[in-house]
């Protein structure tokens, strides 16, 4: 089946030039494959972590704290004064949620939400010779299973362990590894109160997010509150929903009506999320260098052909080719190298994402991995494919405007 006219002069110029075009297929290809690859890695990992946050920790959190402090009397009423005062110091107040039962009621009447109370600080742990300095949380373990994974993490004991024995406390497994401690093991933790308690190892846990695993441990609230010497406080109330895109809509409207400091799942990982934003712009910026490189390339065949074929852009013109046919031509050559070059680099992209998925080794950052978290979608391959026609399209046009302006007449008395 013989192609039309414009489409075969088109093919033809480009196999004319096939080492040129060669190398501009594989700049677009290998802009494609990599872009599908790192998409997969990069979303794969964010994905992964975030729905790790969601999954470990409450999606709200109120603190015994507020957002801004209180302005003072003295500001107050002489804010725009002449004098200005200095060594005001706030007044000091027992920290803790006041009122905290009639806001957990409240909380605990609206729907699709789940809440438990905490009471959280620091704890020095001794085992033989080695101090740990460890952050520990009181919960209510009924509670705090509607509000946490905690459970389902456990690689040892279960968490109704902390109400059959005396003086229980769960670990995460890289407080355990630091302390070379193990279940079972009798443990002391002195607190800041000076309160000292010895305290059996009842669970080991493992979140898959580092800082967790390697700082936090769990006791009874009752405990917690003697080891604080706080008795009947809390400081922290965990709040989960059925619905994770609530959270801050939610948040905002805890912090309105009782004036405490509530942060969503979105702000306690706000640096993070953040850190997820660079690696995208580094992302795209290093597929985007690859791509513009292999655009040059479109250009320099096209451009080469442009001069290479003047006289046969003049018989063309001469024969009734409008400037619109002759433009067309040219930038079917672009669009021609961007779509071979798309199709390739999908093959590529689809075994580069098998060979990483293929390999394994222990990863350990921000969260722990058995080799690399790919995130596998038909949406990197169509982003892929207009990233890569697009710019092979309009790397085509200005060779190929420029040809759909030459004269016939010119171009046949310079010959």
């Amino acid at each position: 089946m013989a192609l039309p006219l414009g489409l075969d002069i088109a093919v033809q110029h480009l196999l004319h030039r096939r080492r040129q075009t060669l190398v501009s297929l594989l700049g677009v290809s290998l802009g494609v494959a990599f872009f599908i690859g790192i998409s997969a890695m990069m979303q794969g990992f964010q994905r992964d972590f975030i729905a790790r946050i969601i999954d470990v920790q409450p999606h709200v959190i109120v603190k015994d704290e507020v957002r801004t402090a209180p302005r003072q009397p003295v500001e107050r009423v002489f804010g725009d004064g002449a004098v200005a005062l200095a060594g005001i110091k706030p007044r000091t107040e027992t920290r803790g949620i006041r009122g905290a039962r009639n806001m957990l009621a409240t909380l605990e009447e609206m729907d699709g939400i789940h809440v438990a109370p905490v009471l959280s600080g620091n704890l020095l742990l001794r085992f033989g010779n080695k101090d740990l300095s460890v952050n520990v949380t009181g919960i209510d373990p009924v509670r705090e299973r509607k509000v946490t994974h905690i459970e389902k993490d456990l690689l040892s004991g279960t968490l109704d362990s902390l109400y059959t024995t005396s003086n229980a406390i769960i670990i995460g497994d890289g407080v355990a590894k630091k302390g070379g401690i193990r279940q079972g093991d009798l443990i002391s933790a002195v607190s800041p109160a000076g309160v000292v308690l010895k305290m059996k190892v009842v669970g080991i846990f493992s979140s898959g997010i580092t800082l967790i695993d390697n700082f936090d441990t769990y006791v009874l609230l009752k405990k917690a509150q003697v080891l604080q010497n706080r008795p009947n406080v809390i400081n922290r109330i965990n709040i989960r929903l059925d619905d994770v895109e609530q959270a801050a809509p939610l948040a905002a409207l805890i912090e309105r009506q009782f004036g405490y400091r509530s942060e969503p799942w979105q702000e306690q990982s706000r640096n993070v999320l953040g850190i997820f934003v660079i690696q995208n712009a580094i992302m795209y910026s290093t597929v985007s260098a690859i791509l513009i490189v292999a655009c040059f390339g479109i250009f320099n065949v096209i451009s080469t052909v442009v001069f290479e074929k003047t006289r046969d852009i003049g018989i063309l013109k001469s024969m009734g080719f409008r400037d619109k046919d002759v433009r067309r031509i040219f930038v079917m050559e672009g669009l021609i190298v961007g779509l071979i070059g798309t199709l390739i680099g999908w093959a590529m992209g689809w075994g580069l994402i098998e060979f990483m998925a293929s390999l394994d080794f222990e990863m350990e950052g921000f969260v722990k991995a058995q080799g690399f978290i790919l995130y596998r979608t038909p949406r990197h391959y169509i982003i892929s494919a207009a990233m890569a026609i697009v710019s092979a399209t309009l790397a085509a046009w200005v060779p190929a405007r420029r040809a759909s302006r030459l004269n016939p007449v010119d171009i046949v008395r310079g010959s």
